[in-house]
């Protein structure tokens, strides 16, 4: 005591309230004794409490989410750091989960921010109430949580777990007057089974929720060194298809549609093909996804539409003079409330094209979802005389109120249907049933997917209107399209001759 000739130090004192407040004592020795000792010393004392408060608020604002109450993106890393130094001490593992809410984005289009916000909140009691209080429960941003499932003797647990949190997003969200729904997907991945490094855990969890959403959604998936090889993928795809555009890489087929009452052509399908430099032709399942998730999708189908119309153009005035195209709208770019669709009108008009040779094909989750955005958007193409059509119905959420909320010009029933069609199949009443209630209803009947001869004439008794699938056709470009109907016009007129 009494070494160095100043003292300070902070510490509470309680106050006769009960309430405590922070000091800080600053002191210096003024006088010692013959043998150094201090004597006497002079000094203050502060309260500091309103500085102590603006440090504990700073610190709470940088390692907590300031909506949700848990522990952001910098606490998460230190607590994870904590926990596998823990792990490895006493050779236990732990788990990595990410979650990302499916559908939450419509909620905010559509209820407003104030009401995503509730359900942020909500969400994240929930998940807080599917984990053990020694688990952290995080949120990164937006609508993405973590968890972190400590000290583990066993992983039986963790998708049980998993299913839990998928489970407790299922119940409706009531927020304020309003109710909403969304559901969870979780990538999972576990130390030190498939990684020891944070950003590798990090990096894992991350490709395997990409897995999980990829599968369908509202599910969970683990990681596995595939993912990995299919993630490296995605980003060389990613950057290949920015070059794709310029480089003239893509490619439009077309699949004829053929009406059944007539058996001629004078429709088809619009489908967009990739024909990688190195890799060849590349799945549209493969790249379609990339582009949305790079945000590629929007130029890219405006691409197809300008390719597609001009083909149009060209078959109105070379094969029928009523020839219409359809092309695939991809959900995103309905989404996108700065999608100009005036630029397609114009396209149209500069072609000297009527708006109903066009026809958009769009999905049953996108009604499902119908944003404002959305609903502006399909009002757009039905004012503007382009035809709509409903693609791949009866896969998805199929219900009598889309079809009455929505103008549908063309039902599409999915090639699932159309495959298992025998005379004594389930299948068989579907289609008819389904045939009747959209003629009822004011629209025409695409099957897609007919591939024997016998579909055909099942579908045709039935009442279809028209179908396509590889037993007229497979996809093809413009000009061995043009030889394929050539061949098909002089068959029927042979045909009929006969």
């Amino acid at each position: 005591a009494g070494l160095t000739p100043t003292f300070i130090s902070e510490h509470r004192l309680r106050c006769h309230d009960g309430s405590w407040k922070w000091i800080l004592a600053r002191g210096m020795i003024i006088a010692r004794d013959a043998g150094g000792r201090p004597l006497r010393l002079i000094g203050t004392h502060t309260d500091i409490s309103s500085r102590k408060a603006s440090e504990a608020l700073i610190w709470q604002q940088a390692n907590y989410d300031g909506l949700t109450g848990l522990p952001n993106r910098q606490m998460l890393r230190d607590r994870l750091t904590q926990d596998i130094k823990q792990c490895q001490r006493d050779g236990l593992s732990l788990a990595v989960m990410f979650i990302d809410l499916d559908r939450f984005k419509e909620v905010n289009d559509t209820l407003g921010h104030d009401h995503g916000d509730l359900l942020l909140v909500e969400a994240a009691r929930r998940i807080h109430a599917c984990v053990r209080d020694t688990d952290t429960v995080a949120r990164l941003g937006g609508d993405e949580f973590t968890v972190i499932l400590s000290h583990l003797s066993s992983h039986e647990r963790v998708a049980q777990i998993a299913q839990d949190i998928i489970d407790a997003m299922e119940s409706v969200f009531l927020l304020g007057e309003e109710r909403a729904y969304v559901s969870a997907s979780v990538g999972i991945t576990l130390y030190p089974h498939d990684a020891t490094d944070i950003e590798d855990l990090f990096r894992q969890a991350d490709q395997a929720l990409y897995a999980a959403k990829d599968a369908g959604r509202s599910r969970f998936s683990h990681y596995t060194p595939e993912l990995q090889e299919a993630a490296l993928t995605r980003v060389h795809l990613a950057n290949d298809l920015r070059d794709a555009l310029a480089g003239r890489q893509f490619r439009v087929f077309y699949q004829p549609v053929i009406d059944f009452s007539t058996g001629r052509v004078v429709k088809a399908e619009a489908l967009l093909r990739w024909f990688h430099p190195t890799r060849g032709w590349v799945n549209p399942d493969t790249f379609i996804p990339i582009a949305e998730s790079c945000g590629l999708i929007k130029d890219i189908g405006d691409w197809v539409f300008h390719e597609a119309a001009m083909q149009a153009r060209r078959w109105r005035d070379a094969l029928h003079p009523d020839f219409r195209v359809s092309v695939n709208k991809s959900p995103l770019q309905f989404r996108n409330a700065g999608h100009r669709q005036a630029a397609w009108f114009e396209h149209l008009r500069a072609l000297g094209l009527p708006p109903h040779s066009m026809v958009v094909e769009i999905t049953e989750g996108l009604l499902m979802d119908a944003t404002p955005a959305v609903v502006q958007q399909l009002d757009e193409l039905r004012h503007a005389g382009v035809q709509v059509a409903l693609d791949d119905f009866g896969t998805g959420y199929s219900s009598l109120s889309y079809l009455q909320k929505f103008e549908i010009d063309v039902l599409k029933i999915d090639q699932a249907f159309v495959r298992g069609l025998a005379p004594n199949s389930l299948n068989l009443p579907l289609c008819k049933a389904i045939i009747v209630m959209a003629h009822e209803m004011g629209m025409r009947v695409v099957a897609e997917g007919v591939e024997t001869a016998d579909q055909h004439a099942l579908l045709k008794a039935a009442g279809c209107d028209s179908g396509q699938g590889f037993h007229y056709a497979r996809p093809m470009p413009p000009d061995e399209f043009d030889d394929w109907y050539a061949a098909r016009e002089r068959g029927l007129t042979e045909t009929i001759a006969r």
